[in-house]
């Protein structure tokens, strides 16, 4: 017998119906609930009910309209890789409450291998990324060490989960 991920237990909990609900809201988070119940094949009444399911049981956390970031000016996507003096728990601690007050910062992942953390920060150039390094990331508490690398073109993005 095989041991049951996370995954297979979030996979138990969803039908057929709900992944089809919850793939369809990940990429169109405003269609109708008439148009919606259309493309599951699925009453709009019933539809309905089974959104409402799934927003009270944490499924749909939020909805949100995702942004042009050249056409709001922040076009330059930097990681930053971040390794800290130590791992104690204060200092993850302190590490992630200052990070998570930077505007500029999208992302923040705890991670396992070299580094720390790596961030995903946008900005409006490389110019302007040396301002938030300057004002922001060298000042984060016990870093030992910061790699910046710059994306140059996305090849590929999305929000939407794998269901």
């Amino acid at each position: 017998m095989s041991a049951i991920t996370t995954k297979d237990f979030v996979q138990m909990s969803l039908d057929a119906t709900d992944q089809r609900i919850l793939n369809v809201l990940q990429r169109k988070g405003r269609i109708s609930n008439a148009d919606l119940s259309e493309a599951v094949n699925l009453s709009a009444s019933a539809c309905h009910r089974r959104v409402q399911r799934l927003e009270a049981e944490g499924y749909i956390r939020d909805y949100v309209a995702l942004l042009d970031p050249r056409k709001i000016g922040v076009s330059t996507t930097v990681f930053v890789e971040i390794t800290l003096q130590g791992q104690a728990d204060e200092l993850l601690e302190a590490f992630e409450k200052a990070v998570a007050r930077i505007p500029d910062v999208l992302e923040c992942h705890l991670m396992a291998g070299t580094a720390d953390y790596i961030l995903k920060v946008v900005a409006e150039s490389t110019e302007d990324f040396a301002r938030i390094h300057r004002q922001h990331l060298a000042r984060l508490p016990g870093v030992a060490q910061m790699q910046s690398s710059f994306a140059l073109r996305t090849v590929f993005k999305t929000t939407a989960l794998p269901l």
